[in-house]
């Protein structure tokens, strides 16, 4: 699209806001915007989404979070202006990079994502039959899951000749069945937990999780965007996208994964309840056992260095998984173990 064209758009869709662009910079669906009353950011979203994300962040000002990045209203009112099937709305520009070191700016992400769950946490009643239908559906999914892979292993014994992606497989059996054995057992720690409970901690979840959407002002503090996704929802629902996606590719132990979570867990502690449920989905080789089953119904035979090829990916994130999870585990018991050494002290005392 032509510059000219752009422009023309862009003065169509700001007249509503009384701002006159002199230049647009296209940046796909956030467009920079010069303009007679300052530098902004033009943000299109489908109309399917609606306005109801608008909701929610004058929801967190109202609870005294700040930290989202403001969307400014029309001369009469509106937050969003329809134009040829596409919503737009409107937002100061701010440069979204970090001044002090890089690191910083995931610490910074995700103690501001546990505040921003703190000031949005809401109870809502929940009926046990629910709660156990959950349960129940859930586990029978992961008897399925162990089902499967258990027969996929005995048919790749029985032949004289395993394929590479079959021999890989048997190879990995052992890890895999091991994580879904945990997430087994850790959705059965939360419902032990949580059975005789009517109530369950929810928060606003941002939806679209990222550093991306994180973005800085010229004093270095940091502001949420994009949050067109947003709903109540578990912590976990932001928490395990992202560190998924941060624990992808070559074998590793990823210290500063943890790092972030032992952050977030100081200035928003989960409940031990919640920590089981997240583990279990954490921990869960849903990727992996996708891969196997894919193989398995495959029709071309053609695609065997493909499927080994995503087998090992999915093998890794696995294994850099587990080693997050066994050092929060490790991390956990020991401080219970330091508080339950100060509190027999206090006691003797």
């Amino acid at each position: 699209m032509s510059n000219n064209k752009i422009l023309v758009e862009a003065s169509a869709i700001l007249r509503p806001y009384g701002v006159e662009p002199y230049f647009v910079e296209d940046m796909g669906k956030v467009k920079k915007v010069y303009s007679n009353k300052g530098v902004f950011a033009l943000k299109m979203v489908p109309p399917t989404y609606g306005t109801e994300f608008i909701r929610h962040i004058q929801s967190l000002y109202q609870k005294g979070y700040n930290r989202v990045v403001p969307i400014y209203p029309t001369l009469d009112g509106r937050y969003a202006v329809l134009y040829q099937n596409a919503l737009y709305y409107l937002m100061p520009w701010l440069a979204g990079e970090v001044k002090d070191d890089p690191s910083e700016k995931n610490k910074k992400l995700f103690r501001e994502l546990a505040r921003l769950h703190t000031l949005s946490t809401y109870e809502f009643p929940i009926k046990k039959e629910d709660r156990k239908e959950h349960y129940e559906n859930t586990l029978l999914l992961l008897e399925k899951d162990e089902e499967f892979l258990k027969g996929f292993l005995e048919q790749c014994e029985k032949k004289p000749y395993m394929s590479p992606f079959e021999l890989q497989f048997c190879l990995y059996y052992h890890d895999v069945s091991q994580a879904l054995r945990f997430s087994k057992e850790q959705l059965e720690a939360w419902y032990e937990k949580t059975k005789e409970e009517e109530k369950i901690r929810s928060v606003l979840i941002h939806g679209k999780f990222s550093s991306d959407h994180f973005l800085f002002d010229d004093k270095g503090y940091g502001y949420f965007m994009n949050f067109e996704r947003a709903k109540q929802g578990s912590p976990y629902q932001d928490l395990l996208p992202y560190l998924t996606q941060a624990l992808k590719g070559f074998p590793k132990r990823s210290e500063d994964c943890i790092e972030w979570l032992l952050i977030y867990l100081k200035y928003f502690p989960l409940k031990q309840e919640e920590r089981h449920l997240m583990l279990s989905y954490f921990t869960h080789p849903s990727s992996l056992i996708n891969v196997v089953q894919k193989y398995h119904t495959r029709n071309n035979r053609k695609k065997e260095r493909k499927f080994s090829q995503q087998l090992q990916r999915q093998y890794w994130l696995l294994k850099n998984i587990e080693y997050v999870v066994s050092r929060l585990v490790e991390i956990q018991r020991q401080q219970e173990a330091a508080a339950q050494q100060q509190q027999e002290g206090a006691q003797n005392g």
